[in-house]
């Protein structure tokens, strides 16, 4: 079974940064690619970004784009989300996980199996 487990959650204040580690146990041919994910009070859980293991080819959501940069360290099996000009609205709890990528819809959370247990990222004014 693969585990993940995310850190370097804080709180932040609006326009700071915050970079996220998830490490994975193993890398899996099933498991191809790592997704970040966060889940906001009452609001379903909203895929922000993804990389395919294979070529790491980076997707981004609309609101992650131009502020969040998704990348991998293969050595030690680390993904790292870097978060620039953080926002009040990104206050949630972040998780990684791992899954099979799927081209058309990378960030969608069905395609994903093995889940950390989150780390909490609070922006304040």
């Amino acid at each position: 079974e693969v585990h993940l487990v995310e850190s370097g959650g804080g709180v932040v204040q609006t326009g700071g940064s915050l970079k996220l580690s998830c490490t994975v146990s193993e890398f899996t041919s099933e498991d191809n690619a790592i997704g970040w994910f966060r889940q906001r009070p009452s609001e379903p859980r909203e895929g922000i970004s993804a990389i395919s293991l294979n070529d790491e080819s980076t997707y981004y959501a609309d609101s992650a784009k131009g502020r969040f940069t998704i990348s991998i360290d293969k050595v030690k099996k680390t993904i790292y989300l870097q978060m620039n000009y953080l926002r009040l609205e990104d206050t949630a709890i972040y998780q990684c996980a791992a899954g099979e990528f799927v081209a058309a819809t990378p960030m969608l959370p069905l395609w994903y199996r093995h889940w950390g247990e989150g780390t909490q990222v609070t922006v304040s004014s």
